[in-house]
């Protein structure tokens, strides 16, 4: 296991660590690696727990927001509890679009927490609400910082993707973070009348963290449905995170994500969407929204959950 050495002089303190939500991308992602780094070499989350931010309404759902540091302390915390379970999943323009036209899509989002994960979501806040959310948080960017930040040992369970794709990911979050077990369970393949024994099998190897990565649109509805107590304290549905992971994203290019000693294959859906233009359809639907009166800013501290506490 690689050995970093840090001075107190290199600490960073939470009004530096936060200063990252407002710097470049590239700079944010440095930002966000040395917090990482120096979380596990201090043995200890660098900002505050018990973080309750405020959530905007998007097109009648909530989404946090949170800037990066915060970001990873909430999801840190929460997986490093001792009871209770929180499902934490990222909306973009096309979830939005799916959820204005499938009921029950939302009412899974809305029994869920929910981060922005791309500029078309960050538009609607700022045409909604006068401003941007803090941080876009990609799921492919965030799940591999989470690993970094989170000191503690923990069992990370693995559902999705095809199944040399779930392999290569495995192996790569093990190099990424040799201090966490990484469990692969089950890719994407599996019949999804066998999802209850998937589950089993979740519960039975005592998950701290469950990663759900599936091709189905209707992700966050099988989380919804077969993911719940006793399934791991923290759950991420990432749409083709095991893909990134893996380096087998279509139109991938190498980057580096700026976590410490591991250059990681690079390439995000959410990134690949931020370089296009946002759909009619989605702006169609802000507009409306907006224009309707219906719209109201949720400040409400506490956080959505699955599962029971």
């Amino acid at each position: 296991m690689t050995t970093i050495n840090a001075s107190p002089e290199t600490s960073m303190t939470p009004d530096r660590i936060r200063s990252a939500d407002r710097q470049s991308p590239a700079s944010r992602k440095a930002s966000v690696a040395r917090v990482s780094r120096q979380g596990r070499i201090r043995g200890g989350n660098p900002v505050p727990a018990a973080i309750a931010p405020a959530r905007r309404d998007i097109l009648g759902l909530d989404i946090c927001d949170l800037g990066w540091a915060d970001a990873l302390a909430f999801a840190g915390e929460r997986a490093t509890m001792p009871f209770g379970q929180s499902i934490i999943v990222f909306a973009n323009a096309d979830s939005a679009n799916r959820m204005m036209r499938d009921p029950d899509y939302r009412a899974a989002l809305s029994r869920q927490t929910v981060l922005p994960e791309d500029r078309g979501i960050d538009l609607a806040a700022r045409l909604l609400h006068g401003q941007r959310f803090r941080a876009r948080l990609a799921g492919t960017d965030f799940v591999p910082a989470l690993l970094t930040y989170i000191a503690k040992p923990m069992r990370i369970a693995l559902v999705g993707g095809h199944a040399a794709t779930l392999k290569k990911a495995a192996e790569a979050l093990s190099r990424h973070a040799p201090w966490h077990s990484i469990l692969p369970i089950a890719d994407d393949a599996f019949d999804r009348g066998q999802s209850d024994a998937i589950m089993e099998r979740v519960g039975a190897i005592n998950a701290d963290i469950l990663l759900v990565s599936m091709d189905s649109p209707d992700q966050e509805k099988w989380i919804d449905r077969h993911v719940g107590p006793g399934h791991a304290r923290l759950v991420l549905g990432v749409e083709r995170l095991f893909e990134t992971l893996s380096g087998e994203a279509r139109h991938a290019s190498p980057r580096r994500f700026g976590l410490g000693w591991l250059s990681l294959p690079a390439w995000s859906a959410s990134r690949r969407r931020d370089t296009g233009t946002v759909g009619p359809l989605f702006l169609y639907h802000v507009l409306r929204y907006k224009f309707s009166g219906t719209k109201a800013e949720s400040k409400r501290p506490e956080m959505a959950k699955a599962g029971s506490l």
